[in-house]
């Protein structure tokens, strides 16, 4: 019957790989399964393997995986004397925005914002009454500055006419 005699740890190599090595004669057949359910092969996810005599070695290969890839895959090994399996977690990416934290006897919290990112209404009102009032003077101080440059640059410099 197959036995499975490594299933290593997702590495980095030029993809994740997660390593196996499967002995069994007649060779068996290898299939996946994530979380329980059946992996299917994309050109995300894909398995290589070469036979060497009764073992079979290779490997699981990710192309950029990301936190959804996560979770705990499972190497099936089955030949017609029987099957053998192997689970090992696979861990890529943390996920971006966790919804929510569980506390202490799974009590559910809310993800807390940080004080920086938190604006009360007086000091939100202050900081945009401050940006209305600059962008006001710049302005007014264009008009000005155009009115200046069109009333008096129009003069020739030293009594030349043009």
């Amino acid at each position: 019957p197959p036995r499975i005699l490594t299933l290593e740890e997702p590495v980095l190599h030029l993809e994740h790989c997660i390593a196996f090595a499967v002995h069994g004669n007649p060779a068996p057949t290898l299939h996946w399964l994530h979380n329980g359910q059946v992996l299917r092969e994309t050109e995300i996810i894909h398995m290589e393997f070469y036979q060497q005599g009764e073992v079979s070695e290779g490997c699981l290969l990710f192309n950029k995986p990301t936190h959804y890839n996560n979770g705990n895959y499972t190497i099936v090994a089955t030949n017609q004397l029987g099957s053998a399996n192997q689970t090992i977690k696979g861990h890529f990416l943390e996920k971006p925005f966790p919804e929510r934290l569980t506390g202490q006897g799974g009590a559910v919290f809310p993800i807390q914002t940080p004080e920086f990112l938190c604006l009360d209404s007086k000091a939100f009102f202050f900081q945009v009454s401050i940006a209305v009032g600059l962008a006001a003077f710049a302005c007014v101080l264009l008009v000005v500055l155009f009115i200046m440059i069109n009333k008096y640059g129009r003069r020739s410099k030293f009594g030349m006419k043009g």
